[in-house]
Formats: structure tokens, sequence, C-alpha cells
């Protein structure tokens, strides 16, 4: 696959927030922003969330045993 062709995984990709509403049959973020965070959100493409949270399986797991 060429560079251009990939996929680039974004930074909510990863998120722990980012989950599938089967009302809307797509992924959103379940933060709601203000409205100054969101403007930033929607215009600049390297925009960093205050709220993320990486979404790591293996904690979850470590905390059950």
């Amino acid at each position: 696959m060429s560079e251009s062709k990939k996929k680039k995984v974004t930074q909510c990709e990863c998120c722990a927030y980012y989950v599938y509403d089967e009302e809307y049959d797509c992924y959103g973020c379940e933060i709601n922003l203000d409205e100054d965070e969101m403007a930033r959100f929607l215009s600049y493409a390297d925009f960093e969330c205050p709220y993320y949270n990486p979404y790591d399986e293996y904690k979850v797991v470590q905390k059950q045993n």
C-alpha cells in the first residue's frame, strides 16, 4: 500500500471516549466539548484534546486479576 493511501490514525480513534453509537451507526466522542474547544478542534489538524484518555485493554485485565 502506498504512503498516500494509508489511513491516518487520529488521536481520537485510540481514545477511551471514542465509542460506537448504535443509534447513529457510527463512532463518536462521548465528551461534550465547549464552544471554544470545538472551534479549535475543527480548525486545527493537530488539536490535542485535554480529555484524551488512551484506551488500554491490558489495564482493564490487570484490574480483574
